[in-house]
């Protein structure tokens, strides 16, 4: 009897080969779940840990041939927008026509914040495609865009009346951006 049992007894055992392929399998599995979650997410909905909190302090001087810099005690008293941008950045040329009409349009008071860029480019920049911002600040060794939360250019922040950060969009502001996100949000902080 004790032979029976003994059998059965190893017959009902885990066998650790069969463990030695499930659990790299189970693993790839799971990398494969999470890798499949990141792939459905839109890189532009980083969320920034600033939302909601003042502006960081800052203090910059005015990109060349500019006559006024930015700095956070710019950015309180009305709703506005900061746009981080540089001459070398090319979807920083495709946004621009957006905010040249809405500095013609006088929708909401535009700050540039010129992002590790040589003066002499970034001005040459807006020489040449105008100059939507009511304020300007180089920041041409990128710490306060660092402070900022930045990733990369260009970056678009609502600010509200009160110097806080109400929203930041990643990447180029295009006409359905503006129509169904900015000026409805805009509209909102005004009230």
């Amino acid at each position: 009897m004790s032979e029976k049992v003994s059998i059965e007894a190893t017959r009902r055992a885990p066998r650790p080969q069969a463990f030695k392929f499930l659990v790299p399998l189970a693993i790839f599995f799971a990398i494969g779940i999470f890798l499949g979650i990141g792939l459905t997410l839109d890189p532009r909905e980083v969320p920034s840990p600033l939302i909601g909190k003042p502006v960081p302090e800052f203090s910059l001087p005015p990109v060349q041939r500019r006559a006024e810099g930015l700095s956070n005690k710019d950015l309180v008293g009305e709703v506005s927008l900061v746009n981080v941008f540089a001459s070398w950045c090319t979807a920083c040329r495709d946004e621009h026509p957006l905010f040249m009409q809405m500095y013609q349009e006088n929708i909401v008071p535009i700050h540039g914040l010129n992002y590790k860029d040589r003066p002499q480019d970034a001005a040459a920049w807006l020489d040449a495609l105008g100059d939507p911002y009511t304020r300007t600040g180089a920041d041409i060794n990128g710490r306060v865009g660092i402070d900022w939360g930045v990733y990369g250019v260009p970056e678009t922040f609502v600010i509200d009346r009160n110097g806080r950060i109400a929203y930041k969009h990643i990447g180029a502001i295009n006409g359905r951006v503006l129509e169904e996100t900015l000026l409805p949000l805009i509209e909102t902080l005004r009230e």
